[in-house]
């Protein structure tokens, strides 16, 4: 193991194993494996998309917010919560729950090893990079996580038809039970569900058509 690679690993046991469970291996179609290849191959830098521009930093400050306490670092709290945001978005996922399945699969923690070998905040399996992946792409890499996470989410629900409930379960490799989609979805309703105020809520509404 190369210096690089130890350093890692003494984060990961400093932080302590992550207690996700495994999302299992399947053969992809060749469509399906070229359409995920794409989503993960966007280089462009995360930022902030909303419909009303306004909601933007309103999200942000009240994320941040309530993720002070696990994560003090203002920096690294707005790169993070940024990247959340756009990463969802490009997915067709809420944020919010994004950051509570992120609550639940690692507690925050970028460089978190569970005891199956999912990794960083999303507890990706490794091989997810040799199925619709890049041999350079680093895992523990936030953005690289991230674009992974919600990409492999994603797929999930559009194989389950939407249903966020057996799609977690897929996510966490426990189809079935029960346990770990209430713990994401209470964490996501308990924690981070979000709506703008009325007032901009409204103005959304006026905003005028762009042709």
């Amino acid at each position: 193991m190369n210096l690089l690679g130890r350093w890692l690993l003494c984060l990961a046991l400093v932080a302590g194993p992550a207690h996700a469970g495994a999302q299992r291996e399947e053969a992809l179609s060749a469509s399906v494996a070229s359409a995920m290849s794409r989503s993960l191959s966007d280089v462009n830098a995360p930022r902030l998309v909303f419909a009303n521009p306004a909601e933007g930093p309103l999200w942000l400050a009240e994320m941040s917010r309530r993720l002070e306490r696990r994560i003090p670092d203002a920096w690294f709290r707005t790169r993070l919560l940024t990247a959340v945001q756009y990463e969802a978005v490009r997915a067709g996922l809420d944020p919010q729950l994004v950051l509570g399945l992120i609550q639940v699969e690692s507690g925050f923690r970028k460089y978190a090893i569970s005891p199956a070998g999912a990794r960083g905040l999303m507890q990706v399996m490794p091989f997810w990079v040799r199925s619709i992946g890049a041999a350079d792409h680093n895992l523990f890499d936030l953005s690289t996580n991230l674009r992974y996470g919600c990409t492999i989410l994603r797929h999930y629900l559009d194989i389950e038809h939407g249903n966020l409930f057996r799609a977690l379960g897929r996510y966490n490799g426990s189809l079935g039970r029960a346990e770990y989609p209430n713990l994401v979805i209470g964490a996501w309703k308990r924690q981070w569900d979000w709506a703008p105020p009325a007032e901009v809520r409204l103005a959304s509404t006026l905003l005028p058509i762009r042709q």
